[in-house]
């Protein structure tokens, strides 16, 4: 194990519920490295007028993609030198990030026609030594996993195509900033949005806005969204959509009986979704047959000794 990166750090940072939340709706850091889409530049981009997973809410009229992003990136530089404050943030050489940026690499071609947006995005993934089983993509494409994710569930290549999939999903989606523009209602969500950043009473929009970046969450509707989509980006990216089931049921599993019940959390239950991606299968299967194969494997890391009581 490098010495340069703890895979147990203590990381406490609020930010947005993750799409891919582990049991204990651990929270989320946000961290960087670029991910160049023209690896891949031959791949074939989806049809977005023939998809309907990419349709977008009316919602995010209310609050600008540029202002959205805006914040997201003045986090994720913070967030950035909190991590590496903690040696939290994997080096480029790390295994584990190599096989996350391969991955990536092979999905965001797909993602161009999805949202026009995307195709100026910096995309980014990075690595966080900590336990916690999440991972998250923030507005702009920014894409963390933590080390747990991968130690503890002992996720295949597919499976984290899945998770990879499913978080770029919610960004060419634009979930975060629909979620804003249903917020922008009330002033009394504005309101908590400057507070969570301390920045008490003042006016600005944008600095608003990058408050409720911090305690945002995406309703079962979203998550549903994003799973539809992100199967499809996967199978074109050449990795088997029925790794969405074998995915979801480790996550059930590693729940324990701890996860709420699915009428009081906003994300739907693991069974609820296994069957929802079970019944997408017909449609991302031909998908998949159809796709270049990814030239590389890894596997995935040692599981990660008991914390020290």
């Amino acid at each position: 194990m490098d010495c340069r990166f703890r895979t147990d750090a203590s990381i406490d940072t609020p930010s947005m519920v993750s799409a891919c939340r582990c049991p204990q709706h651990a929270r989320r850091l946000f961290t960087g490295g670029v991910v160049g889409a023209a690896l891949l530049a031959g791949a074939g981009p989806l049809a977005a007028q023939t998809l309907p997973e990419c349709k977008r809410s009316t919602f995010t009229k209310a609050v600008s993609a540029e202002t959205v992003e805006q914040q997201a990136g003045l986090q994720y530089r913070q967030m950035l030198q909190q991590a590496s404050g903690q040696r939290a943030l994997a080096p480029a050489d790390h295994p584990q990030l190599q096989r996350l940026r391969y991955i990536s690499a092979r999905i965001v071609p797909h993602t161009r026609d999805c949202n026009p947006r995307a195709a100026d995005w910096k995309w980014e993934v990075n690595l966080i030594g900590s336990r916690q089983i999440n991972a998250f993509c923030m507005p702009g494409g920014k894409i963390a996993f933590y080390y747990g994710i991968l130690s503890e569930l002992q996720l295949t290549d597919d499976e984290v195509a899945m998770i990879m999939g499913h978080e770029a999903a919610h960004a060419l989606l634009e979930h975060a900033r629909e979620q804003m523009g249903k917020n922008t209602v009330t002033t009394g969500a504005l309101r908590l949005g400057a507070a969570l950043l301390g920045l008490g009473s003042l006016g600005d929009v944008g600095a608003q806005i990058g408050g409720q970046l911090l305690s945002l969450k995406f309703s079962r509707d979203d998550e549903s969204e994003a799973d539809a989509l992100g199967l499809v980006m996967a199978a074109r990216a050449g990795y088997d959509p029925r790794a969405g089931v074998t995915l979801w049921q480790k996550m059930t599993a590693g729940a324990g009986g701890g996860a709420p019940p699915e009428l009081l959390s906003t994300h739907p239950a693991g069974p609820t979704r296994i069957k929802d991606i079970e019944g997408k299968l017909p449609r991302v299967l031909p998908m998949f047959e159809s796709a270049a194969r990814p030239d590389r494997r890894f596997a995935a890391p040692a599981r990660m000794a008991p914390a020290k009581r």
